[in-house]
């Protein structure tokens, strides 16, 4: 874990071993199957979770009963409802492993009180929720600006390993079209 997130943020913050070594013990390594849903939605977020292996997504259920994916994280990334997570606050969200995971996972106030102690997680934490906003406002500007079609094939070039391994109903459910939709939109990039 340590290692993974030192080269993805390296370019934002640089953690030191000392760092490393006090964070370690606050983050417990857990796995999980395929489908299983880790957090519940109508419920507190309780954990932040760094992904090390496996993807995961955040997705509710919509007036018909229909599963809406809003995000999919995928290797070293950190994930949670973070607004909700923040806040101590229900989420109307589910949190589910898409395939088999291996993760990393801190309490909130494990969390809070490793903040307190280390400036750099601190400037670490705060990296992970800007990321996490900015994430969110690309989304909404995408599904305001672009077509799916646009939706699809910016996801292929900027996130291409999601492509190859989450089915083709969550990555439609993300783009906010149906699966039939998706493939009709993939046969015709294939032309």
């Amino acid at each position: 874990m340590a290692q993974n997130i030192l080269n993805r943020y390296e370019n934002y913050v640089k953690l030191t071993d000392s760092d490393i070594e006090l964070c370690m013990p606050y983050f417990k390594l857990e796995s999980s199957s395929k489908n299983c849903v880790i957090e519940e939605q109508n419920k507190v977020p309780e954990h932040l979770y760094f992904i090390a292996n496996g993807y995961m997504r955040l997705f509710y259920h919509d007036n018909n009963g229909d599963e809406i994916t809003t995000l999919i994280a995928s290797p070293n990334q950190f994930v949670t409802s973070f607004t909700h997570f923040i806040h101590e606050t229900k989420s109307p969200e589910n949190l589910a492993c898409i395939t088999n995971c291996d993760f990393y996972k801190i309490e909130r106030f494990k969390m809070v009180e490793l903040i307190e102690k280390n400036e750099n997680f601190k400037k670490l934490s705060l990296v992970i929720f800007e990321q996490s906003i900015i994430t969110t406002s690309n989304r909404a500007n995408d599904f305001a600006t672009l077509t799916a079609e646009l939706r699809y094939k910016k996801l292929m070039e900027q996130h291409p390993e999601i492509i190859q391994n989450v089915p083709i109903q969550y990555i439609a459910s993300y783009l906010g079209i149906k699966p039939q939709s998706l493939s009709r939109i993939r046969k015709q990039i294939i032309k």
